[in-house]
């Protein structure tokens, strides 16, 4: 019979990659981890991780055992919030899983409501340069800019939010301005390290800079959009930005904004029981009520700062 301590210890590293990640979150020393994942094969007799200097990555067989853990894991979690009643408490751990940008200048400065009207919920803010994935269990709610295709994900859209090519006034100043798409050809350019990216959607640039009459130079590329920011702001060169990120900055100024126009959507998703929670539910319910009222601040279209509904404001 399958060891319930064993198959938890299964899926961190499953979901974790790297041991280390995964001793974290059991916590207990990655050692130990390491020997009942080996115990665990040899009960089984058979290979469940594939080892490399890169982490953990499953066999056919531990992908199949996953599936069963998953579940397994679905059906205790189940079980615990129905019999403990905490799926009707306001109180508890919220893993928030949003994109970097947008997590730092919108979402961050707006919880501080949330947590004032609830403070027994602890909000784990995970603001990457990537997606988290909700289906290996990396956090419970998630923004992504990519809509979730995964059926047994409960998914909304969340918020339009518009881009826009900026430049720093000193740079402008030593540089000019384009005043048309071929002009970029001659100025320097900043964005993202084209094998790294982690949607097609952040390859707004591509459709763009095929039409200039020879290739722009790029002066820097990053994973990170606030890295862009500030590569931008210390006159580096020309981005393209989140209007929710740069157009409150004085020193920084649109470009082409007839030319370069990008609108892009956010998406806010979760597994179908954490949707059930209520403190999920109303965290979920906040974001869609304070995104609706920040709407035209996310297109560029107000400068009066992030703001709140008054249904939202604490009690």
């Amino acid at each position: 019979m399958l060891n319930w301590q064993d198959l938890q210890i299964f899926l961190e590293v499953a979901r974790a990659d790297r041991l280390t990640d995964a001793a974290r979150r059991l916590a207990i020393d990655h050692s130990t981890v390491s020997r009942r994942i080996r115990r665990f094969e040899t009960d089984l007799n058979t290979q469940l991780f594939e080892r490399s200097t890169h982490g953990y990555r499953l066999t056919a067989a531990g992908e199949q055992l996953l599936l069963f853990a998953e579940e397994m894991a679905r059906q205790a979690t189940g079980a615990n919030e129905s019999i403990s009643n905490q799926n009707l408490q306001v109180g508890g751990q919220i893993r928030l899983g949003v994109t970097e940008g947008f997590g730092t200048y919108v979402i961050t400065p707006l919880l501080s409501a949330f947590q004032q009207r609830y403070p027994d919920v602890t909000i784990e803010l995970l603001a990457l340069p990537k997606a988290v994935n909700l289906s290996r269990h990396e956090a419970d709610l998630a923004i992504t800019i990519d809509r979730p295709k995964n059926a047994e994900m409960v998914v909304s859209r969340l918020c339009s939010y518009r881009l826009r090519l900026y430049g720093e006034q000193g740079y402008l100043a030593r540089r000019g301005r384009p005043v048309c798409m071929g002009d970029l050809s001659d100025f320097e350019l900043i964005g993202y390290v084209d094998d790294l990216v982690f949607s097609d959607q952040l390859c707004y640039l591509d459709p763009l800079l095929k039409e200039l009459p020879s290739p722009p130079r790029f002066t820097q590329r990053s994973t990170s959009v606030i890295t862009q920011l500030h590569a931008v702001r210390a006159g580096s060169g020309l981005a393209v930005l989140p209007c929710f990120m740069a157009e409150q900055d004085t020193a920084l100024h649109a470009l082409l904004t007839q030319e370069i126009d990008i609108c892009r959507e956010f998406w806010i998703a979760a597994r179908a029981e954490q949707r059930q929670l209520l403190r999920v539910r109303l965290l979920w319910q906040f974001l869609k009520n304070t995104m609706d009222v920040n709407q035209p601040y996310l297109m560029g279209e107000s400068n009066t700062g992030l703001q709140l509904p008054v249904e939202v404001l604490p009690a």
